[in-house]
């Protein structure tokens, strides 16, 4: 689908206090709804406290106590990178503050799927656990929790997704999405929730007098923030305020070498320089590579890597879940050429005008675990909301679903399952993802069912591929200064957007590199040249072009320890 490149408004900085911060940041943050300098400061001071969440003194005296009488304790974790980041998170904490029976257990995604489930309870009661932590998941886990209940396990539910018509019996729950929890930030990934957990228990062992009495050197709780950091990020909530403070420290960390040691080898491995690393290094480059273990084996190795402090195995673990990543992307690669040839074939049916506002896809034969990338590919490619469907175990199929802006998935599949409660068994997610599982019988009814619950709730406005831009540069600014200028003031993110930049350029030279992306020199004014890439657009390699107009965001080459000034251009118009 065309996109439409549409500028932001732009504001004028009216208080002199603006007047230290470059005019172009100015632009830009102003842009994003900062109008406050405050809004920019990173100090960890600024944190929201953690009595805003619900029930969490609950659920840290719980758990002081049980660290207090040495009981065991079992963390469950998710699948996915907010999972695994959750999972070494609480396992490095329990530790810190003196736990000496902690042992951690994901489900893998294949045998027993998402979440506290009863079956998953039935494997950890062989280990024999006190106490189940679940980070990243539970809120759903009405049968699991009351199947750990019957067993004499208690649960303490640590999750960030939101919640259903029911409400599991655990012994605490922590979650900013929970009803009748007033934090100011819903936005807190898994790992934000189960970093603030911690933060309380460590208070309540401190007013017990525990690190004293244990001899126990209390732990400076900042050194996990490279975990909150990576798992934040690849999750992509929204960096509120609150999560760019969580972010932005967590990246210092990485960048001075205090870090958790997989994430230095997953950093190497993906040939990405540590001492400069930003946000979106750690989604593009650091996210995909461990949740790769999720996605195509078990997740236990990627949060093995997390939770090794021997670098020599750590690169080992690290350079397997590389290769575990490439593996991923080969399947994918085949998976995405058949879901847009699905799609192809859906804008060819003359019995309908235009493709349909909600896409579900099938094929017998997608990888499970690749489903939810494959959707957002297409989403991409089609600015719809969209779920791709993989064969599950029996006569049921499972669902990943990514949606566009202006569509909340999880309430779009609330809608269907309201009106029709005999299509999904079960579902659960955000705002922009969700997984649902279905008979496969019941694919056509729910794809019929799920474009009407999707009419519903957009319009033309929604449906159209907006490309937000900050505007032009002045010609100044195209200079290595004002990338790292930019590069350095995040962190970047969801809801708080990398700048992009729009306008003409004359093509000087242009070649294509690896059949699918363009190299460009442009032409920004006469003597002023600049190196600029597009990535991805086999669309484009055949089509001549001596004038564009161009969407773009300045970018740090970094080459044979050179630095130069490159465009990553976003979007190409071809104007002559």
């Amino acid at each position: 689908m065309e996109k439409i490149i549409v500028r932001r408004e732009l504001k004028t900085p009216s208080q002199e206090s603006w007047q230290d911060i470059h005019p172009l940041l100015q632009r830009i943050y102003q842009a994003r709804g900062i109008e406050d300098k405050s809004s920019l400061d990173h100090n960890l001071a600024g944190l929201l406290p953690f009595t805003g969440l619900k029930d969490i003194d609950k659920a840290a005296a719980l758990l002081a106590q049980a660290i207090i009488q040495q009981k065991k304790l079992l963390i469950i974790g998710d699948y996915d990178a907010d999972g695994a980041t959750s999972t070494a998170l609480a396992m490095r904490a329990f530790r810190l503050l003196g736990a000496k029976h902690v042992e951690f257990l994901v489900p893998n995604r294949f045998e027993y799927g998402y979440g506290l489930t009863p079956e998953i309870v039935a494997v950890a009661s062989k280990l024999q656990p006190d106490v189940i932590i679940t980070v990243d998941n539970g809120i759903a886990s009405c049968q699991g929790v009351a199947a750990a209940n019957q067993l004499g396990i208690q649960v303490v539910i640590t999750d960030h997704h939101l919640a259903g018509n029911e409400i599991p019996a655990a012994s605490a729950i922590v979650n900013p999405n929970q009803p009748g929890d007033n934090f100011a930030s819903k936005n807190l990934a898994g790992v934000g929730v189960i970093f603030y957990v911690m933060l309380a228990v460590r208070q309540q062992l401190r007013q017990r007098e525990w690190f004293t009495s244990s001899q126990q050197a209390e732990p400076n709780m900042a050194q996990l923030l490279d975990l909150v950091a990576l798992g934040t990020v690849a999750d992509v909530v929204p960096l509120d305020h609150n999560n760019r403070i969580l972010v932005k420290n967590g990246l210092e960390r990485i960048r001075k070498g205090v870090c958790s040691v997989g994430i230095t080898a997953l950093l190497q491995v993906a040939k990405c320089n540590a001492k400069r690393v930003v946000a979106s290094d750690l989604g593009f480059f650091v996210g995909p590579r461990l949740n790769a273990a999720g996605r195509l084996d078990d997740m236990s190795l990627g949060i093995t890597c997390l939770l090794s402090d021997d670098p020599q195995n750590t690169q080992q673990i690290a350079q397997a879940l590389d290769e575990l990543n490439q593996e991923r992307r080969a399947i994918e690669a085949g998976m995405q050429q058949q879901a847009l040839a699905i799609v192809s074939q859906l804008m060819l049916n003359p019995e309908q005008s235009r493709l349909p506002v909600g896409l579900c896809l099938y094929d017998t034969t997608w990888h499970q675990g690749v489903i939810g990338i494959v959707a957002a590919r297409v989403k991409e490619k089609t600015h719809r909301p969209v779920i791709c469907f993989g064969d599950a175990d029996d006569d049921y199929i499972k669902g990943s679903a990514r949606s566009i802006p202006g569509v909340h998935i999880r309430d779009v599949l609330d809608r269907v399952a309201t009106k029709h409660p005999e299509l999904i068994t079960k579902f659960g997610g955000h705002a922009m993802a969700a997984g649902l599982t279905l008979l496969r019988k019941d694919f056509e009814a729910f794809n019929e069912a799920f474009v009407v619950a999707v009419q519903e709730v957009v319009d033309e406005d929604i449906l159209q591929h907006k490309l937000m831009s900050d505007g032009e540069l002045a010609t100044t600014d195209f200079c290595l200064s004002t990338a790292a200028l930019l590069r350095d003031s995040g962190p970047w993110g969801q809801h708080f957007p990398e700048p992009i930049f729009d306008g003409e350029f004359k093509v000087v030279t242009l070649r294509v590199l690896g059949e699918k992306h363009l190299k460009l020199t442009l032409e920004v004014t006469p003597g002023l040249y600049v190196d600029a890439i597009a990535f991805n657009v086999p669309e484009l390699i055949q089509k001549p072009m001596k004038t564009i107009h161009a969407a773009y965001r300045l970018d740090v080459n970094e080459y044979r320890n050179e630095q130069k000034l490159q465009l990553l251009i976003e979007h190409i118009k071809i104007l002559q």
